[in-house]
């Protein structure tokens, strides 16, 4: 069965009180929750997905059920920067030192500078850059924005597909309505078979905001400029910054976060 096949049903809860209930009715449903669960299922959190799951508090519960059972086994808060460290170093995922017009964290990918072959490893490092930029979302933001960078991408260089939909199961299955907008910026024409394999696993409410840009179309440009700050964005996305990375920088970021990352959860990163 095809999940990105299956039509949204549109089921939203429009009127707050409604979906107040809703909140109180998923966490009744869920039970008592204790340690870093309990941390983790906010009302915010519980609204993402029940908004997941068209507000039907069943579906709901199974997929946060789900999500708390990953957690507890994967540990994602407990990643700690220098386990994964080697992953980044050649930038080819980090979260930018700019942000949306709507003030979401950027994350930006550049698929050609994939460099490894250990594919636990580089889901563990998109896992923590993940965890990172929920850290760093300013008071009343949930989402994200991610900028993928084509240049110098080949079928060479590219990720499997048993990766990417382990990747996009991840996404979808436990952080729902994370992600706000996903630019697949200048896609070559060769990325069409990858996309066509993969698209498959797409739920259809992740495939909406998955949006192709191209750099000689009009409507691109538009959007582009109503997400961006093209004096902030880089010009490898049509703007007019220079995008750099450096990694002794980033690492050091990612250091100081990890202690945040700590103080947040009560651990001990070692």
């Amino acid at each position: 069965m095809y999940l990105w096949k299956r039509q949204p049903q549109n089921h939203q809860v429009d009127d707050s009180d409604n979906q107040d209930a809703k909140v109180t009715e998923l966490r009744a449903a869920l039970g008592p929750l204790l340690g870093h669960s309990s941390m983790f299922c906010s009302d915010a959190c519980l609204r993402r997905y029940l908004k997941a799951r068209d507000w039907n508090v069943e579906k709901a519960k199974k997929m946060l059920e789900g999500t708390l059972k990953w957690r507890e086994t994967y540990k994602p808060e407990e990643i700690c920067w220098h386990e994964i460290a080697h992953e980044g170093e050649t930038g080819k995922v980090f979260r930018a030192n700019f942000r949306d017009r709507y003030g979401r964290p950027v994350l930006i990918l550049t698929p050609a500078k994939q460099s490894s072959d250990d594919a636990e490893n580089s889901i563990r490092h998109l896992v923590y850059l993940l965890e990172n930029a929920i850290l760093n979302l300013p008071e009343g933001q949930e989402q994200m924005s991610w900028l993928v960078d084509f240049t110098g991408w080949s079928l060479a260089t590219n990720i499997s597909v048993r990766t990417a939909r382990d990747v996009i199961n991840i996404l979808q299955c436990h952080y729902p309505e994370r992600l706000a907008i996903a630019i697949i910026y200048n896609p070559p024409r060769i990325f069409e078979a990858f996309w066509k394999a993969v698209k498959y696993f797409l739920d259809p409410l992740t495939f909406q905001k998955v949006k192709f840009v191209y750099t000689n179309n009009k409507e691109s440009v538009e959007l582009m400029r109503s997400l961006f700050d093209v004096e902030n964005l880089p010009s490898e996305f049509g703007g007019k910054a220079t995008l750099t990375y450096d990694h002794e920088e980033f690492s050091r970021q990612m250091g100081e976060d990890d202690v945040k990352t700590s103080k947040f959860w009560g651990i001990d990163k070692k």
